[in-house]
């Protein structure tokens, strides 16, 4: 063989070894990039729906069950529904077809909900009703807190600081509303074992508003001319409404006013001796049982409820806690649910 045939053959060769590097580069990164594609599409997905994120609470929520689920490996697609049943179900719908494993949805309205839980459950996929119920049969779990003995609580304390008796004002959340109905059917449970306890006013309110409980209390107390004792919220927002309408007619801490939620603004009207009760429903353990049992159904794994419905809807219950001026430090601040400084600082 010639010396400039050798070369030709060489530089040939040459060629083909730097193509075949080359080439076996490319497919290196393309398999990386397949199993990272892999591995992310093979992660335990979880969807999370939240009502709306107006609330303050509502924050907390989100925190503590993100935060749960990825301890265990999953990881959590939230959304919030902003209020609307329609928003809320093409929120599901995206959620089915992204694949996650297990759905916590909060409902906008329990009972329009019931057809959501039937899209899921037709997916194949587990479904947990998070802190408002949904009376589907088909329902995987309910996570709540004790809403009937929120009421409960609300109710016991307003009647041992009226002596009970006198005239009260009831504020409920949203007609149809699982968790407003069954907080009012807790303190009426109290009251209606006072009979000189009169309900003078019970009100639903759209979107648990501040400014249509404001105005309730406002019109019952034109109504009775300020001869209102005791008034009981389902929530710390409407509480807030009622704070703000006596303050207005001067009768800050001559009217009981409760509330629910342990919103700071709340808290810090107890402080202010502007508001007199609250009830926290812990949130940390609500989002994280929640969190927890989504991942077991997400695996296939058995659940442990704490008692099934009349409906055959399996339950698992968390704590309400009463709030007063004497115990703030150690239900709100020493739980870590508000700091001190929060709770005290300016403006409390």
């Amino acid at each position: 063989m010639g010396l400039k045939n050798f070369m030709t053959l060489k530089n040939d060769w040459v060629s083909k070894i730097n193509f075949s590097i080359i080439a076996l580069g490319f497919s290196a990164l393309a398999f990386t990039a397949c199993t990272k594609t892999s591995t992310k599409t093979a992660e335990l997905q979880i969807g999370f729906i939240l009502d709306n994120m107006q609330e303050e609470r509502y924050a907390k929520d989100k925190k503590y069950f993100t935060e749960s689920a990825e301890k265990l490996g999953a990881h959590v697609i939230f959304a919030s529904a902003d209020s609307s049943v329609s928003k809320q179900m093409d929120q599901v719908e995206n959620m089915i077809a992204a694949g996650v494993k297990a759905i916590v949805i909060q409902p906008v309205d329990s009972k329009a909900a019931k057809s959501m839980v039937e899209k899921i459950k037709k997916a194949g996929i587990p479904v947990i009703a998070y802190d408002r119920i949904i009376d589907e049969p088909s329902l995987d779990l309910y996570v709540t807190q004790d809403s009937f003995k929120v009421g409960v609580l609300q109710a016991e304390a307003a009647v041992a600081a009226t002596g009970g008796k006198g005239n009260y004002v009831i504020l409920s959340g949203a007609p149809g509303h699982s968790v407003a109905e069954t907080i009012t059917k807790g303190a009426m449970s109290v009251l209606n074992r006072h009979p000189e306890i009169k309900v003078v006013v019970h009100q639903w309110h759209e979107g648990w508003s501040t400014k249509l409980a404001m105005n309730t209390v406002e019109n019952a107390l034109t109504a009775q001319n300020d001869n209102i004792q005791a008034i009981l919220a389902n929530n710390s927002g409407m509480a807030r409404g009622a704070v703000q309408a006596a303050a207005a007619r001067n009768l800050s801490k001559k009217v009981f006013i409760a509330g629910a939620d342990a919103d700071l603004t709340a808290i810090k009207d107890i402080v202010g001796g502007r508001q007199n009760f609250e009830v926290l429903k812990a949130i940390e353990p609500l989002a994280r049982i929640s969190a927890e049992n989504a991942v077991k159904l997400a695996k296939g794994e058995t659940i442990t409820p704490d008692e099934t419905s009349a409906t055959g809807i399996k339950v698992i219950n968390t704590p309400v806690f009463s709030v007063t001026p004497e115990n703030i430090d150690e239900v709100i601040i020493q739980s870590g649910f508000h700091t001190k400084e929060a709770v005290y600082g300016q403006g409390g």
